[in-house]
């Protein structure tokens, strides 16, 4: 069979070009996705209260469990944390962590492409009689990155777990926002309640003590005061209205809705009671299995081992084989196999591997700070459960002195025993100890909730397990 080389180098440009053509038929293409005023507000509307309904009894969590939403009575706390959670808007960045992290585990897994190169020569001056064009063909291929294809892969993986896990951490702090943000807007309309029961009594009072001063029963002084004590109510209304404002719009926040959105909210929503919590030596037992933050660093760290170790792999010289064929002018072909190997005299990769290490380093320390955090917050906030719980059993018995105080004062000032100053003094240290009981509650309410995000869990779940143990 004669050899043709003209046909030789047609035949290789063919098979070139076929190859990049079926290469490019498996490219990824671009497409522009517009930052403008239609696509933002597309994606910060709300989902649809039948769309959160499906979601919720699909929803795959560390510690939420699926829920059937029935807000025909308005929410409840456990219900306001699963939809937070599903329509927050700024949970959707963080939950894009997770594509990044599993390109970054695709990545890990692809090895790099062999380098395929082709090159032609045509003779243009000097004694060209008898001579062909020249070509070559090259195939080469990087093997060093089979050393450390398992260690990138391992590092990868874990880094998406660890991902993962955050992604579900920043999703328990949003629910527990949402609920906190349901028991003080509950507590706001009851102390809110209480002030305009006491505002309306004052209204009325103010009336009739016009109309004693008119008939010379009392005088302008009398009066004076019981104007003085209905405006101090009042004052204490508007800041109690503002509060509860902002009250509703974090809850808002929270649940994505609009600001102008009013949700409803379950009658009967009962605070949480700190006599069912656990012991706080309870809580810190095991509080690494059980904080997804701790979890997260803990993949993070065994990351960074495997980054560590695909360092040092990667002191390993990097080797290139390859395989050519080619001719030269005069028509000799020929067919040969090569390798290079760096030679490691200046750099071994020395700087990697100390970053590598440091950065280890770094994740180990932080993991422990992170973990005395949690207990020495767990300690902390059970100290001011009870130290709380105190002031509120005091305070409780003082409301309940004080209004026998004003029960006992305006009945000496209706007898004339009494003067009207000292009567209204009493009524505001009444209303406003009441005021602070609401707010000590509010404030109990704040502690038990931050101590259920630093524990990982609800502790509902655990007081119910500790009974079921008994």
């Amino acid at each position: 069979m004669e050899f043709n080389p003209r046909s030789m180098t047609r035949r290789a440009y063919y098979s070139l070009t076929v190859l990049i053509l079926s290469f490019l038929q498996g490219c990824a293409t671009y497409r522009p996705a517009p930052l403008d005023h239609a696509a933002v507000t597309e994606s910060l509307a709300p989902p649809s209260m039948e769309r959160v309904r499906v979601l919720a009894m699909e929803i795959r969590h560390p510690i939420l469990k699926p829920l059937t939403i029935d807000d025909r009575n308005g929410l409840s706390p456990d219900e306001a944390a699963v939809v937070a959670v599903l329509a927050n808007p700024m949970l959707r960045a963080v939950r894009d962590k997770r594509g990044v992290a599993a390109a970054q585990l695709i990545q890990a897994g692809l090895l790099p492409n062999p380098q395929l190169g082709y090159t032609i020569d045509v003779p243009a001056a000097g004694p060209t009689e008898g001579t062909v064009r020249a070509f070559g063909l090259t195939l080469n291929w990087d093997v060093t990155s089979l050393i450390t294809k398992s260690a990138a892969i391992d590092a990868a993986r874990a880094e998406a777990l660890s991902v993962d896990l955050d992604v579900a951490w920043q999703e328990w702090q949003v629910a527990q926002s949402a609920r906190k943000h349901i028991y003080r807007l509950i507590s706001f309309q009851q102390q809110l309640d209480v002030a305009r029961e006491e505002e309306k009594g004052l209204r009325e009072n103010v009336e009739a003590v016009k109309k004693a001063v008119d008939f010379r029963d009392m005088t302008v002084i009398d009066l004076s005061a019981a104007e003085a004590a209905l405006k101090a109510v009042q004052l204490s209304l508007l800041a109690l209205e503002q509060q509860k404002e902002q009250e509703r719009l974090a809850l808002n926040r929270s649940l994505g809705a609009p600001p102008d959105r009013i949700v409803p909210l379950e009658r009967q929503i009962a605070p949480p009671q700190p006599e069912l919590l656990p012991s706080v030596d309870r809580i810190v037992e095991g509080i690494e299995e059980h904080r997804l933050d701790l979890l997260a660093l803990r993949m993070g760290y065994q990351s960074q081992e495997a980054r560590l170790r695909a360092a040092i792999l990667s002191q390993f010289p990097k080797i290139n084989i390859g395989f050519s064929r080619s001719r030269d002018t005069a028509h000799l072909v020929t067919a040969g196999f090569g390798v290079t190997i760096d030679l490691p005299l200046f750099d071994r990769n020395q700087g990697r591997i100390a970053v590598e290490r440091a950065t280890r380093k770094q994740l180990f320390d932080e993991y422990a700070a992170r973990l005395f955090e949690a207990r020495s917050n767990a300690a902390g906030i059970s100290a001011d459960i009870g130290s709380v719980q105190r002031q509120i059993d005091a305070t409780e018995a003082s409301v309940r002195t004080l209004k026998r105080l004003v029960q006992t004062y305006y009945k000496a000032f209706l007898e004339g025993n009494a003067d009207a100053v000292s009567y209204y003094r009493a009524l505001d240290d009444s209303i406003a100890k009441q005021m602070d009981l609401f707010t000590l509650k509010r404030n109990l309410a704040d502690l038990i909730v931050a101590m259920e995000i630093v524990a990982g869990r609800y502790l509902g779940e655990m007081s119910e397990g500790k009974e079921a143990g008994e």
